[in-house]
């Protein structure tokens, strides 16, 4: 199924920039585009999230010097678009592969497209990785990580649900009952002509 394929992967993800935890290393892809194009593009889906939560990390820091919180900001800000960019290219995996289905008289559109719930899922990944982290942290408190531990639970059932809605997604799409529609994001602030502040300085 493909919910516990990208939940793998994600795991995977993580694990993997955590051998170093820092957002300067730099990124290869494990898994091969021509062989596996989905797990390729999930892989870099996480990873692109693994290093925005530690830059949104990062610039919380109330000590943080303004120049460096500016520099934080624009990688944020180009860490958002690569994000966009690639849940866009998930979405065109899953186009192709449903393009020769043809939707019956009675089928619905969902919500969200399969890739706009890979993203949650991908950051679910996350939040479960690092509260399981706070219930086991030895210089906190006992009250502490059972919080966590209460607040875990609740996320692995989330992420158990999320799961299996994403795979009813996907199977309601290839026989039919659901059909796929993908609106680009259009994220106006990058645009240097649809900023007005961009186009300013353009002009």
């Amino acid at each position: 199924m493909i919910a516990a394929k990208a939940n793998a992967i994600f795991q995977k993800a993580i694990a993997d920039y955590k051998v170093l935890n820092t957002v300067e290393q730099s990124f290869a892809n494990p898994i091969d585009h021509d062989t596996d194009p989905l797990g390729h593009l999930l892989y870099r889906k996480c990873w692109i999230d693994t290093v925005q939560w530690a830059y949104e990390d990062i610039i919380r820091d109330p000590n943080i010097d303004p120049k460096e919180a500016l520099a934080l900001k624009r990688k944020i800000d180009a860490s958002n678009q690569d994000r966009t960019d690639t849940v866009e290219y998930i979405d065109g995996y899953f186009l192709k592969q449903f393009e020769s289905i043809v939707p019956s008289k009675e089928a619905t559109i969902n919500s969200e497209s399969p890739a706009w719930a890979i993203d949650r899922l991908s950051i679910l990944a996350l939040k479960i990785y690092h509260m399981q982290v706070e219930t086991v942290r030895t210089d906190a408190s006992d009250s502490h990580k059972k919080a966590c531990q209460s607040k875990l639970n609740v996320l692995l059932e989330q992420r158990q649900d999320l799961s299996e809605a994403i795979d009813h997604l996907i199977a309601d799409i290839a026989s039919g009952h659901k059909y796929m529609k993908v609106y680009k994001q259009m994220k106006m602030y990058n645009d240097d002509e649809l900023n007005p502040v961009l186009r300013k300085l353009k002009g």
